[in-house]
């Protein structure tokens, strides 16, 4: 007997902040993390290809590599926790 592969994909979702506009803050799934920094990026008139690297960093959770890439672009990624203490009751 056979069983189908059962392949849960989850999407995770950061937490990007800006550190240049008063810390704004986005919770974005990772595919979205690249373009979200890119158009902050553009509102300045600025291009960075690090944008990728960051992305790419954070998806894979080299998260040494996410830091020191998010400094040098004024950006904060963290994830998302999976549950939220202040949104459990009691």
């Amino acid at each position: 007997m056979r069983f189908a592969k059962h392949s849960s994909r989850v999407e995770m979702t950061y937490y990007v902040t800006d550190r240049l506009h008063h810390g704004r803050t986005v919770a974005v799934p990772g595919s979205e993390i690249a373009r979200i920094v890119s158009m902050w990026l553009a509102e300045l008139g600025a291009h960075s290809p690090l944008v990728e690297d960051l992305a790419r960093a954070a998806r894979v959770g080299d998260w040494t590599t996410a830091c020191a890439v998010g400094n040098q672009l004024s950006v904060g990624v963290t994830l998302r926790p999976l549950h939220d203490d202040a949104s459990e009751s009691s």
